[in-house]
């Protein structure tokens, strides 16, 4: 998909130093010599061609009090594969839920306060789903290797999105 010089300034800027205030697109406008109503319109086309799935914060777990996580893998029967995912995205821990091939064929993440409430999570899901405990793999995190995943839009001698 090709990328408007203005649109990868946009993203870049979106991605890497998004305002933390009541106006930010105002203020991304601002600071891109565009005006804020463009900037959002912008924002919606690229959401619209799927170039953006959303735009939120990346917080820190452990600020929020969140101290347990856990990788659960699942079989789950074709048949009840709706049904489970539904269950498990009712779960406000709950993220990267999603379908794989192969044996185990449902992931998904878990994270609560601590130990003993994420495993109340997971014990209610696995007896919500019927599944039986057998065919549930629980992977807690032993260790966390902190990415920063972080699109490039600009070539770098190209940092004001001009002269492609």
């Amino acid at each position: 998909m090709r990328l408007d010089p203005l649109d990868r300034v946009l993203l870049q800027r979106v991605q890497d130093d998004f305002p933390l205030d009541p106006r930010p697109y105002r203020v991304i406008g601002e600071a891109l010599g565009m005006p804020e109503l463009e900037v959002m319109a912008r924002l919606a086309g690229l959401s619209r061609r799927g170039v953006i799935r959303h735009i939120a914060p990346i917080l820190e777990p452990g600020s929020l009090g969140i101290r347990s996580s856990t990788l659960v893998a699942m079989r789950v029967p074709e048949k009840q594969m709706h049904e489970v995912a539904a269950i498990v995205n009712g779960y406000d821990g709950v993220s990267h839920n999603y379908r794989r091939d192969g044996d185990y064929n449902l992931w998904f993440t878990v994270a609560a306060a601590g130990e003993e409430e994420l495993h109340g999570i997971l014990e209610e899901i696995v007896r919500r789903s019927t599944i039986p405990p057998g065919d549930v793999l629980n992977l807690p995190m032993v260790r966390r290797f902190k990415l920063d995943v972080r699109f490039r839009f600009l070539a770098e001698e190209d940092d004001d999105g001009q002269g492609r």
